[in-house]
């Protein structure tokens, strides 16, 4: 039982397959390499050795100085692990929020522009720094969800004003896509399609299987309300697809036929074979492993991709492929539980298989 009241806590699956809760108001936490967690809240970040109580380290604060979490709530992820890299480097990214003083001001009916600043953060680089993007629109209330071919979306909501009850202002429909990796000669932003639907307050999204994204909900008021209203109570829910699902790449995406259903830690061998229509090089290939998320008020706990090492890639009949793979090294690198895998040919995912890391 949860010794302390919290209000709108965060939580991460530690190494050994508990949960730790920490702090309110949707500070972020992480679960990194190692086993200790990264936790930011506002401005400021700290490394937390949860097992001695202890801090290893205070981190900069973020660049500009504006708060990122609630009620100037913008988002965050760990980007995506990658097991055939020789050191596997954790990286940070928190995007959105709302300048200082955004709340207080709302509430007088004077809505501030949103932040459009995302920063990225190296957890174990000796002398860490923020490294700052600049997104193609500012957002609060987004939620950042990594996406099964390694690219992260940005989703849902406002682009001025603040989290909280009537706080919100001019929505912003618009997802965006955005390229982690160092390969970016063609984009590192992207902008999708709108929705029709404004998702502000109390709106939500999650990775399905298929490789869609999940989009329900948004309510900014204290009750439901659902006429008369600038932004009606909206209870439906709606799928985002991905350019990846695009009829026009079908070709190149991958089918899983069979995979081992548990996987062992250590870099223990497994088996996944698939059918491609037209096969490009095995360096267009990659498994991901994708810890499903619990998600409320823009902020995705247990939000966690590790792309493993492919060992071997085998031709088993025309179209049909096998690969050996090396399961995840450590639970510091993935906590047991039970992930979605992905094969993933020239960035376009399969369906997501469900199977269990232990």
């Amino acid at each position: 039982m949860i010794q302390t009241d919290t209000w709108f806590s965060s939580g991460a699956v530690l190494p050994n397959g508990t949960l730790v809760q920490t702090g309110g108001y949707n500070d972020g936490d992480r679960n990194i390499r190692n086993g200790n967690l990264f936790i930011f809240a506002n401005t400021r970040s700290i490394y937390l050795d949860y097992n001695q109580n202890r801090v290893l380290k205070v981190f900069p604060r973020i660049p500009g100085d504006d708060p990122r979490n609630y009620p100037s709530t913008g988002s965050s992820v760990l980007l995506p692990l990658d097991e055939s890299k020789a050191v596997i480097e954790p990286e940070i990214m928190v995007c959105g929020g709302a300048p200082r003083a955004s709340y207080t001001q709302a509430t007088q009916g004077n809505f501030i522009r949103a932040i459009s600043t995302c920063g990225r953060l190296k957890v174990l680089d000796p002398n860490p720094s923020w490294t700052m993007e600049d997104m193609p629109l500012a957002r609060v209330m987004g939620d950042m969800i990594l996406l099964p071919n390694g690219d992260m979306l940005i989703i849902n909501g406002a682009e001025s004003g603040t989290a909280g009850w009537e706080l919100g202002r001019d929505p912003v429909t618009q997802p965006i896509i955005y390229r982690p990796s160092t390969d970016v000669s063609n984009w590192r932003f992207a902008i999708m399609s709108p929705s029709t639907r404004p998702r502000m307050y109390h709106s939500s999204a999650i990775l399905l299987p298929d490789g869609r994204i999940l989009v329900s909900g948004s309510n900014p008021h204290v009750n439901y309300n659902f006429i008369n209203v600038e932004y009606p109570t909206d209870l439906s829910m709606e799928s985002f697809s991905p350019p990846y699902l695009s009829l026009e790449y079908d070709r190149i995406k991958p089918r899983i036929l069979s995979v081992d259903e548990n996987i062992g830690y250590g870099g223990k061998l497994f088996s996944l074979s698939f059918q491609l229509q037209v096969y490009l090089t095995a360096n267009a290939l990659e498994v991901n492993i994708v810890a499903p998320s619990f998600a409320t008020h823009s902020f995705s706990m247990n939000q966690r991709m590790v792309s493993l090492k492919i060992v071997g890639v085998t031709n088993l009949s025309p179209s049909t492929y096998g690969l050996t793979v090396a399961g995840p090294s450590t639970a510091e690198i993935a906590p047991p539980g039970y992930y979605l895998l992905f094969a993933v040919h020239a960035h376009v995912p399969s369906q997501g298989m469900w199977v269990k890391i232990e």
